[in-house]
């Protein structure tokens, strides 16, 4: 390959690197907290935030839900799972209602209703890896990361092709030495290459997840002659559901399980979503799993509530139809929803994995541009390499730092909505790093995110060790304090490294203190930054 086309694809590949990557990081470092949703809602989540009635009397909590509060009719959401952290039955008013409603009945049988805490951080975590972060409506956050789908996917293979003459001699490659810019550069390919199927997948299918409206859009004048909506309507779940307002009484929960379990014996159910609840008209949405299929985040069979039709199981693991099917694995493939824990645990590595991509390609960035000192002379760094550079440590401890004091805060005040403890704290560090500057901010920062995240077990060994103070510690989320504690000592040494390199490293670095407070060291320490070692 001549050397002219290798160097116009290794254009291509820094410049939508660097384009992509500070968003890129937001999504994969959320993306790979989606995996353990559950295990941080329980975290977070009081005692009292379980299911509590029995399934048994699941008809009867029904019953007295909707007698109590008619508008939950509409569409509501019974969880079968003891552990199922929001309680037995929770509605919402409306998709804007930010604080559901969960329903139970005490052991008196009496119908108690508690009105939740705005949102919760499971649901914010995966909010935040669909929109990196972008505020305002949802759509607009994930149109921008299709966009920034599209450019990732440029990134990844022209990235490959820079690689191919010399992937085999430096596949494995990993020169730890003096010159650390190049054993960053073999930290980034070699996981780059390495991880380079799991990108690409999750690439290709952001597109079509982020981009779907707009694909509708152009496809209705050209393909359905503007009657998009009418046709995909045909075809839809809920078109399929009979139409009777008439009051009507509904099939036990058990009876809907057991046609459910006579259907397909393999499938797992975890929730029921009931619609027009009570009336001949009422439909029961049974979700749940099959370890043995792709499924799309989760799989459902449709049936109706009073009689107990199957109305559709288009999403039905084993009964789905080749084109359900193929959507069902792009799902499946994107959101790690098979092969168990085990997958999950992968998930999450190739997630922190793929974040450390986006952040090292920017520090290779910034070390190709350095201007070198010459003849003792201290050069100023260009402001592009500057202003880079503190967004990069601002934007990645900021996520870091944001995403753990909302897990701490949350459970010290539950009111508080997880998005504004994030956004409070995520601005700050973007603030700070430009203000206090790259070396500086490194350190600081680093700090302040290994504090916030080290909160997490610190909080939980609080309420193991003082039952009383109010908070509590759930031993099934233990492996969100390890993991924590983990990340908190990575994070530490991260930041006493920064300060290392900020004070003895190379004084024409970007990352290192200002000339006024540092004479310039002899040369031939390799450069590089302040967050490297």
């Amino acid at each position: 390959m001549r050397s002219n086309i290798i160097r116009a694809y290794k254009g291509v590949h820094t410049w939508t690197g660097i384009l992509t990557g500070l968003a890129l990081f937001i999504a994969f470092y959320a993306g790979a907290l989606t995996m353990f949703e559950e295990s941080l809602e329980r975290w977070v989540a009081p005692p009292g935030r379980h299911a509590q009635t029995p399934l048994v009397q699941a008809d009867a909590l029904i019953a007295a839900a909707l007698a109590a509060r008619p508008e939950a009719a509409k569409q509501f959401t019974l969880h079968l799972a003891e552990t199922a952290p929001l309680g037995r039955l929770t509605w919402q008013k409306g998709r804007d209602d930010a604080q559901p409603w969960s329903a139970e009945l005490d052991a008196a049988g009496e119908l108690q209703l508690v009105r939740l805490a705005p949102g919760g951080v499971a649901q914010f975590v995966d909010t935040l890896h669909r929109t990196a972060g972008i505020p305002g409506d949802h759509e607009i956050g994930e149109t921008a990361m299709g966009i920034v789908s599209v450019v990732y996917v440029v990134a990844l293979v022209s990235g490959l092709i820079v690689l191919l003459p010399s992937l085999i001699k430096d596949f494995f490659a990993l020169r730890v030495g003096r010159n650390l810019k190049r054993m960053w550069l073999d930290a980034h390919n070699l996981l780059g290459i390495t991880s380079f199927p799991f990108h690409l997948l999750i690439a290709l299918t952001s597109v079509i997840f982020c981009l779907h409206d707009p694909i509708y859009a152009l496809q209705d004048p050209l393909i359905y002659d503007g009657k998009f909506r009418q046709v995909t309507a045909s075809s839809g779940v809920l078109a399929q559901a009979p139409k009777d307002p008439a009051a009507a009484p509904m099939l036990p929960v058990q009876a809907l399980l057991d046609q459910v379990a006579e259907l397909e014996p393999g499938f797992q159910p975890s929730a029921i979503e009931y619609r027009n609840a009570g009336t001949g008209g009422a439909v029961a949405r049974v979700i749940g799993d099959d370890p043995r299929y792709l499924v799309r985040n989760v799989g459902f069979v449709v049936l109706g509530a009073v009689d107990g039709r199957i109305l559709n199981t288009d999403y039905l693991p084993g009964h789905q139809g080749s084109w359900s099917a193929v959507v069902a694995a792009f799902f499946a493939v994107h959101f790690g929803t098979y092969g168990g824990e085990t997958m999950r645990w992968v998930y999450f590595l190739l997630g922190l994995g793929g974040a450390f991509v986006f952040y090292s390609g920017n520090l290779l960035w910034l070390e190709t541009r350095r201007r070198k000192a010459k003849a003792g002379e201290l050069p100023a760094q260009a402001r592009a390499s500057r202003w880079l550079a503190a967004g990069t440590v601002g934007t990645c401890l900021g996520c870091i730092a944001g995403v753990s004091a909302m897990l701490v805060v949350g459970k010290w005040w539950p009111g508080v909505a997880p998005e504004t403890v994030y956004y409070l704290v995520f601005l700050f560090c973007v603030a700070w790093a430009f203000i206090a500057g790259a070396p500086r901010a490194a350190v600081q920062l680093g700090w302040l995110t290994a504090l916030a995240t080290a909160a997490l077990p610190a909080t939980s060994l609080l309420a193991w060790l003082l039952p009383d103070s109010g908070l509590w510690w759930h031993a099934p989320a233990f492996g969100v304090d390890l993991v924590a504690a983990a990340g908190a000592l990575m994070l530490a040494w991260a930041a006493v490294a920064a300060g290392r390199r900020a004070r003895g490293g190379d004084a024409d670095s970007v990352w290192a203190q200002p000339a006024s407070s540092q004479p310039l060291p002899p040369s031939g320490r390799g450069p590089a930054s302040a967050c490297q070692e």
